[in-house]
């Protein structure tokens, strides 16, 4: 997307900010949820060019400003590239999945720090104490970490197909195995794990499959 598209894109919502971005994301006028919805898809073929870590760090210091419950961002990354490492990785996939975190240029581990609660202080200034809360209640913490992890993994993927990357997310693995064999020690806890790269072509020989419309899902009371 060209500056100037930007400019016209952001002049329509500011004039109309109940209908604006409505409106571009029906007539079409903004690329981008085509890039990142619509058009995007699950990939699993790549190119062989590489992802370098600046532009994953760009990524999620951008997505990192999504909401999460009491600023919590539990998120936590475990970058992929070496040989050896995809290896180790690849023992704890399910069979189906193995060759993709083989031949995928950078893979990553999505986790969730369970002791996010210590970094309260530092998210939370206007309530340095509110992590203390949590210091005794292991379950609850748990819990709280992995449901904001996964809402930041939805930004995640979001934000990786907006720098026009492809996404391969799965979850077909031993979560556990992954947290012994590369997490010991820490208080991180496996979630999922992302294939990212190029796509090549789309990404994937698969049909766009569908999805339930509005009507399906929702219901107003």
């Amino acid at each position: 997307m060209t500056t100037a598209s930007v400019d016209t894109d952001m002049s329509m919502i500011s004039s109309d900010p109940i209908h604006g971005s409505a409106t571009l994301l029906r007539e079409g006028d903004s690329p981008l949820p085509d890039i990142v919805f619509e058009g995007g898809r699950t990939v699993g073929r790549f190119v062989d060019d590489g992802v370098p870590d600046d532009l994953l760090r760009s990524v999620y210091d951008t997505v990192r400003w999504g909401p999460t419950a009491m600023n919590s961002t539990p998120l936590r990354l475990l970058v992929v590239r070496s040989r050896e490492s995809r290896e180790r990785l690849a023992t704890h996939m399910a069979e189906h999945n193995r060759e993709r975190v083989l031949a995928a240029p950078v893979t990553l581990v999505v986790a969730a720090d369970v002791d996010f609660h210590l970094h309260l202080p530092t998210l939370v200034p206007h309530a340095p104490t509110s992590g203390d809360r949590f210091a005794d209640v292991p379950d609850l913490r748990e819990r709280m970490a992995r449901e904001n992890a996964w809402l930041q993994t939805g930004y995640l993927v979001v934000g990786l197909r907006a720098a026009g990357l492809g996404v391969g997310p799965m979850t077909g693995l031993d979560a556990a195995g992954v947290d012994a064999d590369l997490f010991a020690g820490t208080s991180w806890r496996t979630l999922s794990v992302l294939n990212v790269g190029w796509p090549d072509g789309e990404g994937t020989d698969r049909p766009r499959a569908p999805r339930l419309a509005w009507d399906d899902v929702a219901r107003v009371v």
